[in-house]
Parts: C-alpha cells; structure tokens; sequence
C-alpha cells in the first residue's frame, strides 16, 4: 500500500494532475463531435421510430445507465441493456425500429464481439461509442461516437477514469442537443419529473400554498388591529385592501420601524405606514418563481392576486417546508 505519510501539497498536486489530465480529454472529445458522425447519430436518434438502447459492460455499464436516465428525462425514451446479459436473453428488449449506443473503450470486449453481429442481423442500427476507431465496434457499427483518450488519469493507466468521463460527456452532448432540437421545455420536463423535489419546483403553484383565510385590512384599519391580525395570521405581514383590491401591504418590519420611531403610534392606520408596492403574482405561478423573486427582493411574502382580486399570501416558509430545496 505504500508509506502513509504524505504533505498537504502533494494531496492537491494528484487531484489538479487528475483534473487536468481529464480536461484535456474533453478537449479532444470536444473536437470529436465536429465530425461527420455525431450529426448523423443526432439526426437518426431524431428520426427513429423506436427506442435509443444503451449499452455497455463493466464501468461502461453505469455510464449507460446514466445516459438512459437522462434520455428518458429529456424526451428520448431509452433502454439499458447489460452486454453480458444480452446474450442471454435480454436481447428479446430490442425491437424493430429502436437504435443501439453500444459503449466500449476498447471495443474489442468478448462481449462486444458477440453482441454486434446479433444485433446487426436483425437489420437494427449500432452506434459505437469507442476509443479506438480500429476496434471491432467502430469497425462494425454504422456510425461512430470518437471518445479519443490518450491517457486514464490513474497513475497506472488502469483505472477507467478520462475514458468514463468522455463517455459521460458525450452522453451529455447527446441529450442536450436533442431538448434544443427538439424545443424540449419546462412544461415538457415537468411531465417526466412529477415526484420529489424536482417535480415540485415544476408543479407546486401558489394556489397550493394560500391558507383559506387571507390576512387582510383596510386603509382606515387602527394600527391594533392590524398589529392582532399580522399576529393572528403567522404571516408576518398583512394585505390592505380596497374593494378586495391590494393598495398595499404592511409587513412586522414596518410595525417595528413604527414603534421605534414614532411615540403616538396608536392613532395611527394602515395606510400610514404601509407599503404601496407590494410583490404580486398569480395563484397558478409556480411556487419555485416566486421563491426566487423574495430572494431577488429580499422579502418574505408574496401577495396572491387573480384579476386584480386579493387571493391570500404565501410565506417564505411556507415554501420551504415544502422540501423544494
């Protein structure tokens, strides 16, 4: 295992070293999807009338399941499919009309070998995403994906460390280039993320956070009852209103700047002291927006308003309870 002791200095010299040696794979890798080839696969990952079945042996295999992940995500249904078990059995998931990523940096993998031909006799297109453009797969596949390496960031040449990365990257470019081609958007990504935070930050409205009862006073509202009913509400702040219509708002912070500044603050009303432009959005915004737009004002309260019509109020709070971040 070697001697234990080390310097600080040396810890960070191998991680910049392994950086470094990867970022300049991604630079050849950046110079691969140029070609001829990675235009051809977009185009026929567009055209295809099947699914995209990724697949790959070893820690290629994890690479192709993330790629899979993110398709499936962005608009382009997918499969993974373990090389070593396609020969036994699992080839039967690939139909007529899908499209196969086969991943490999090698590309002469015993596996690889026998998977190809299986598939190119059902008259179904491979793409081989490979180091080695002389290898068995770019040599048998209809196109190819060039993941140029000229060295693992492993000390020892080993460890699949530059050439995963590359493959993870170009997985990447693949995807995203296909939501700009295909005007994939928010609306379309929420459909295939409606569970855990994700999903939330895309479908959680304001309308699922109001309280039945909105905080509200007039203009001509006393100041101890507007004070008893920011209080009562737990809102920190209180809407006032005229004709159900928002005219302002009056937020703690005002009731505190109140008291430390004037003396006779019980003759006082709302509207001496309430603020005229108070943040508003529609109950149908998406609870993730009106979050940023409380961080961009530094505010804790944003006014529910329909059609000029006074709705209620959401919190800070009440936002992320919700687990949104």
């Amino acid at each position: 295992m070697g001697n234990s002791s080390y310097q600080q200095s040396e810890i960070v010299e191998h991680a910049v070293t392994s950086i470094d040696i990867q970022i300049q794979t991604l630079q050849f890798l950046k110079a691969s999807v140029q070609e001829t080839s990675f235009k051809n696969a977009i185009q026929n990952i567009l055209e295809m009338n099947g699914r995209l079945v990724v697949t790959g042996i070893g820690k290629t295999a994890i690479i192709a399941q993330k790629m899979v992940a993110t398709f499936n995500s962005t608009g382009t249904p997918s499969l993974f499919m373990l090389a070593a078990d396609a020969v036994h059995g699992d080839l039967g998931m690939v139909q007529s009309g899908d499209l196969v990523i086969c991943i490999s940096k090698s590309g002469n993998s015993p596996e690889i070998k026998a998977l190809i031909p299986l598939i190119k006799s059902r008259n179904i297109k491979v793409f081989g995403m490979t180091a080695n453009t002389d290898s068995f797969l770019a040599l048998n596949a209809d196109e190819v994906l060039h993941t140029p390496v000229e060295k693992e960031a492993c000390p020892n040449n080993l460890a699949p460390t530059s050439s995963t990365t590359s493959q993870l990257v170009l997985g990447d470019a693949l995807a995203v280039t296909l939501i700009h081609l295909r005007r994939f958007g928010k609306s379309d990504f929420a459909q295939h993320h409606p569970g855990g935070a994700l999903g939330k930050k895309l479908y959680l409205t304001l309308q699922d956070l109001i309280k039945p009862e909105a905080p509200a006073v007039t203009p001509n509202t006393e100041m101890k009852e507007v004070i008893l009913e920011i209080s009562k509400n737990r809102q920190g702040a209180v809407a006032v209103l005229e004709s159900n219509k928002v005219v302002g708002i009056v937020t703690d912070g005002d009731i505190r700047r109140m008291l430390e500044s004037d003396n006779n603050w019980m003759q006082l009303k709302a509207k001496d002291i309430m603020g005229t432009q108070p943040k508003e959005m529609s109950s149908n915004a998406l609870a993730f927006d009106a979050f940023q737009i409380m961080e961009q004002h530094s505010i804790t309260q944003i006014l529910v308003v329909d059609n000029s019509s006074y709705k209620g109020m959401v919190h800070l709070h009440d936002i992320l309870k919700e687990g949104i971040f």
